[in-house]
């Protein structure tokens, strides 16, 4: 068996990005042949794997069992399997659960080309090549130190991290659906060979209020954006500035969104495609620049960027509509600079361990509603900064590698926001209410999604799973407080479409008692309730479902459902139900 583990490590390591159909087949070959004449493997055990349709398919990529030593990134052998106890390490991912779909434009190694085209833009984190050219990972970063966390306390048939951490394609925060002009492929790979990857992506959202809402509203919506982003690796073009990026985004977005005319909802946006940006015909979303020091195991970033690139998001919350790019408590809040709104900051992200992540930032704060076209930089108040930390554990479950993403996350807000109990109310009132004082704002989340099964891959969206979260803002601060949602996001729901996601969530939003109380006054006075708002507000609910379709490399086609129980918080309105379709195009 060391035998062999040899043979595959210099297969996977000293023939680094080919595919393994050619170059790791010969010499696996050479091997079996070896070992055969001396007798050290098995004949029935060789046939099989040479007969096995799981294993003669090309496609799907060998196991690693290297560990990574951080600071030189050097290679070396994990202990012999048979001196191993039997743990979920040991075993290995079930070929049939990486096993990858036919015809699929995602890589061999999971691991797709930077920007990751087709998704919707805000699904994915920042990342850059990296600046170490024998770093293990390339997208990811290594590890600080060379063991796992928290992990530790798992049972060894859980944790697949006990000896070894893992390759990158386990790390992939999504994978790639491909291009609509395959053409363009090698244009594309001249290009990144110089350093320069783009990408250009269509989202539009249509969505009809059939039951429910605003009475004589019936009728569909329609919004849509276009984006045009790219990464310029420094690298490529001056060898001197290895591990440095820049990495810019410009978009437009048009159209009228359903939940206020319609369902008669402020807070909740229905359509994540509407907002913020105006309608300007080109918005400035990113200009920030991205280095990575110490030999791959810090990230850095500086320049305009949103925080809910890298905050309180994930591919899986920006695959629903109401939740992309975060949860909607969040987005309520200035001090978190929420996509398209871009603001002056920087973020430092490292890995302690294998299984844990840590996050820092500093970012200007103004209102979100200033600088519709991103450009006016000297038209811009800052209010104050935020200062948002995030802890991440983790951990690989089992033999298939089923990733989870436990999250904690805290901001502070030095901007000293008017108290919402004077929201509601004349401002010469408002001045007189008792206890009524500006305070700065925090804000907690607490997200959780876990992957239950693989499925069609080594990329972290190639499975299914459980996700949940809780968010609390200070409610003097914002006008909803809190909100509370778990769900599910499955792929191959139908066996033969591997690659298409079903979606399910269920989101509880509170009203921010200061809110509350500030409407109670204002009718208890007389003085009646801003426009739009149709009563004292406390809650609302919204269940969202979707079946998105992987049409096409380079297209989804998703189909969508939404029901919100008391639209607006209020019982004036009952429910709304909505049917719609978002389509994904990308270039």
């Amino acid at each position: 068996m060391t035998f062999f583990k040899t043979c595959r490590l210099k297969a996977e390591h000293d023939i680094p990005g080919r595919t393994f159909s050619g170059a790791f087949s010969a010499v696996f070959a050479g091997c079996a042949a070896v070992a055969l004449s001396v007798g050290t493997y098995k004949t029935a055990q060789a046939q099989s794997t040479a007969t096995s349709p799981l294993t003669a398919q090309p496609a799907v990529a060998p196991v690693s069992d290297a560990i990574i030593a951080p600071g030189n990134s050097k290679v070396h052998a994990a202990p012999a399997k048979a001196a191993r106890p039997l743990d979920a390490e040991s075993l290995g991912p079930d070929l049939n659960a990486i096993r990858r779909p036919p015809n699929t434009p995602i890589p061999p190694s999971g691991v797709p080309v930077l920007p990751f085209p087709g998704m919707a833009t805000m699904s994915v984190q920042p990342v850059g090549p990296s600046g170490d050219a024998s770093a293990f990972h390339k997208v990811e970063l290594d590890s600080i130190l060379p063991t796992e966390g928290p992990s530790r306390m798992l049972p060894p048939s859980l944790d697949a991290l006990r000896d070894t951490d893992l390759n990158d394609p386990y790390y992939v925060p999504t994978a790639g659906s491909g291009a609509l002009i395959p053409q363009l492929s090698s244009f594309r790979n001249r290009l990144r060979e110089k350093g320069f990857t783009f990408s250009f992506t269509y989202k539009g959202e249509a969505n009809g209020l059939f039951a429910g809402g605003r009475p004589g509203e019936k009728g569909t919506s329609y919004v849509h954006e276009l984006t045009l982003q790219a990464i310029f690796d420094l690298g490529k073009m001056n060898p001197s500035l290895g591990g440095w990026s820049v990495h810019t985004l410009v978009m437009e977005r048009a159209g009228k969104a359903i939940q206020g005319p319609r369902v008669g909802e402020s807070y909740v946006g229905l359509q994540e495609v509407y907002s913020l940006s105006g309608n300007v015909v080109a918005h400035l979303v990113d200009l920030y620049a991205e280095k990575k020091f110490r030999n791959n195991t810090l990230d850095v970033i500086f320049g305009r960027m949103s925080l809910t690139h890298v905050f309180a998001t994930s591919p899986l919350l920006c695959s629903f509509m109401v939740t992309c790019s975060a949860p909607v408590a969040i987005k309520q809040n200035p001090g978190m600079s929420v996509y398209p709104k871009a603001t002056w900051g920087a973020r430092i992200r490292f890995r302690p361990t294998w299984d844990t992540a840590i996050q820092i930032g500093a970012y200007s704060v103004g209102a979100l509603n200033e600088n519709p076209s991103g450009w006016a930089w000297g038209a811009e108040h800052a209010t104050g900064i935020s200062l948002p930390i995030e802890f991440t554990w983790q951990p690989f479950l089992t033999r298939n590698r089923l990733p989870g993403h436990y999250v904690l996350g805290y901001a502070h807000d030095t901007t000293r926001y008017a108290d919402k109990i004077g929201s509601a109310l004349p401002s010469a009132v408002a001045a007189q209410v008792p206890g009524a004082r500006s305070a700065p704002s925090d804000m907690f989340w607490l997200e959780a999604d876990q992957m239950v099964y693989r499925l069609g891959g080594r990329n972290m969206m190639a499975g299914g799973y459980l996700m949940g979260g809780y968010i609390h803002v200070t409610p003097r601060a914002v006008n909803v407080s809190d909100q509370l949602y778990g769900g599910i996001s499955l792929v191959g729901v139908i066996p033969s479409r591997m690659t298409d996601r079903l979606g399910m969530m269920f989101s509880w939003y509170k009203v921010s008692n200061r809110r509350r109380q500030s409407e109670q006054l204002a009718l208890d006075g007389g003085y009646g309730l801003p426009s739009g708002v149709y009563g004292v507000q406390h809650s609302s609910d919204v269940i969202e479902a979707y079946y998105g379709i992987d049409a096409l490399p380079g297209l989804l086609v998703q189909p969508e459902f939404q029901y919100m129980i008391h639209p607006g918080e209020t019982h004036k309105i009952r429910n709304a139900g909505m049917m719609g379709l978002k389509v994904i195009a990308n270039l």
